[in-house]
């Protein structure tokens, strides 16, 4: 994604950057990370067990935010705060591949962008389709930049929902590679087996990039 539109929003007082409407399931909004309104939330999210490849499970909300003002002043990687009507839901990344450590493991093509997903916990019963609902806001706020080409996803090879998701959504399974380990003052992501899938801009868009 290019840094334009994280550089539309100021302090607490972010703005959507988009807006997707879903039939059936409610209105998407997708909001630059605001690293210090945003923190806790986001600290809440990433210290469960279940995001452990986000390598912050130790990690205090002070170094939570400070993880992500770094990203905020980033032009290759981008983070963002996801709410259904209003509700706060996800945490969803783009990223440059070239410039990340999945470039590592596969030829990255112009256009490539790679993209990371965290679901909030759930409230009540589990809903049908939600991930699925918001994976189709997220294709279509990702393809909205004109430089984007192709989506890439890596996630954990043995999570065959998260791979099934994707095949369902249009992906084509690539190769299962190791993406290497990140070793940083701030945050250790360990090294993770994943399996890397594709998706194509839209063929109604190819034609005017």
């Amino acid at each position: 994604m290019t840094a334009s539109p994280v550089s539309t929003a100021t302090g607490s007082g972010r703005e959507p950057v988009h807006r997707h409407h879903v039939e059936g399931f409610g209105t998407v909004r997708v909001t630059p990370v605001d690293p210090a309104a945003d923190s806790a939330l986001i600290h809440s999210w990433v210290t469960q067990e279940r995001a452990r490849f986000w390598g912050m499970g130790g990690a205090s909300r002070e170094l939570v935010q400070e993880i992500y003002e770094d990203v905020d002043r980033r032009t290759t990687h981008h983070a963002f705060m996801v709410s259904r009507d209003g509700e706060q839901v996800a945490l969803f990344q783009t990223y440059e591949c070239a410039e990340d450590r999945v470039s590592e493991c596969y030829e990255v093509q112009p256009g490539d962008v790679g993209v990371h997903l965290l679901i909030g916990p759930g409230r009540g019963e589990r809903e049908h389709g939600f991930t699925a609902h918001l994976m189709s806001a997220f294709i279509a706020f990702v393809f909205s930049d004109p430089i984007v080409r192709r989506v890439v996803v890596e996630p954990d090879a043995r999570n065959d929902k998260a791979i099934t998701l994707m095949e369902r959504t249009g992906f084509v399974l690539g190769p299962e590679v190791e993406l290497p380990e990140v070793d940083l003052p701030e945050v250790y992501i360990p090294a993770k087996k994943a399996r890397l899938a594709f998706l194509d801009a839209p063929a109604s868009l190819r034609g005017a990039r």
